[in-house]
């Protein structure tokens, strides 16, 4: 084994990261709303708000829950859909040198295919992350990552649209991981990051009703790592292409787990409710860990 303090620089599918981390979708809005709070161009990347191919509203409130260690969200992929993003969002974010990783997803192959389409024109973006975690409504709503032959399918048709890198955001809630990240691997991927929230339910003893308007959404935070670290290590073992860690991580120490069970990078999601510094924080924790490679 190799000790060594961590180095923050690196690359990622030939994406050059001042550190390895990254702030998560979903959690750091288009990335440009923390601006004045934290210096986007200290941070290692930003994942930007799920972007689709329609503007979504998004889920009835109430859309999160506080749980012991965690939370439960369900915002519903809230966004301006592709064509605002291009026109109001990305242009503010190209005037800093952070590199910008688009969250795409749908609800049909051609869905993801057309976000991609129109992405591929602009300027400013390093990359792309694939959400598959949600259903396919053309095929009775199964979750294109819950079943491998609607990964491969989404997977290989982004690829032929994409030419830049093309990250794969993999569900947990599936028996084994391994599968689903040797699936996107094999149909074009250039890395996968896991993961995403587990299915999870909150309810009210007064009434016996759902505590989340949408009835059930994803729990997050630090109740989720210990799963998700083991998670990301037996993915990091079956494939070649990078892994992204995510999965409560709120502390250098923390992500310096993730990077030692095999990832590449990791990204900072549920902690920047608190602080919306905390990647930036986290990065700066992790410059004083000691990293242990097999």
């Amino acid at each position: 084994m190799l000790t060594r303090a961590a180095p923050l620089e690196t690359e990622l599918c030939g994406i050059r990261l001042r550190n390895p981390v990254l702030a998560a979708s979903g959690t750091f809005g288009y990335g440009i709303e923390f601006a004045s709070i934290v210096d986007l161009n200290q941070l290692g990347g930003i994942i930007t708000k799920g972007i689709s191919r329609q503007p979504m509203p998004g889920n009835p409130a109430p859309r999160l829950w506080h749980t012991p260690s965690g939370m439960i969200n369900s915002v519903g992929l809230q966004n301006v859909g592709v064509a605002a993003f291009l026109l109001d969002k990305l242009p503010k974010l190209r005037r800093y040198s952070v590199p910008v990783i688009v969250n795409v997803f749908g609800y049909s192959v051609e869905d993801y295919v057309e976000v991609l389409r129109a992405l591929e024109d602009a300027e400013g973006i390093a990359g792309y992350e694939l959400n598959v975690s949600c259903p396919n409504t053309r095929k009775s709503g199964i979750l294109f990552g819950s079943d491998p032959s609607l990964l491969g399918e989404v997977v290989t048709q982004a690829r032929r649209v994409a030419k830049r890198p093309l990250v794969v955001k993999l569900s947990p809630n599936v028996a084994r991981i391994e599968p689903f990240a040797q699936t996107a691997e094999s149909s074009g991927a250039d890395a996968v990051s896991l993961v995403n929230t587990f299915v999870a339910l909150a309810l009210d003893p007064a009434t016996g009703q759902p505590r989340i308007g949408a009835g059930q959404g994803g729990l997050s935070g630090p109740a989720i790592k210990p799963i998700a670290l083991r998670m990301v290590k037996e993915a990091a073992a079956a494939v070649r292409i990078p892994v992204i860690g995510i999965g409560g991580i709120a502390s250098g120490k923390d992500a310096a787990e993730f990077l030692m069970a095999g990832a590449k990078a990791v990204q900072v999601g549920t902690a920047t409710f608190i602080d919306p510094r905390a990647p930036y924080l986290v990065a700066r924790q992790l410059a004083q860990c000691k990293i242990i490679k097999q």
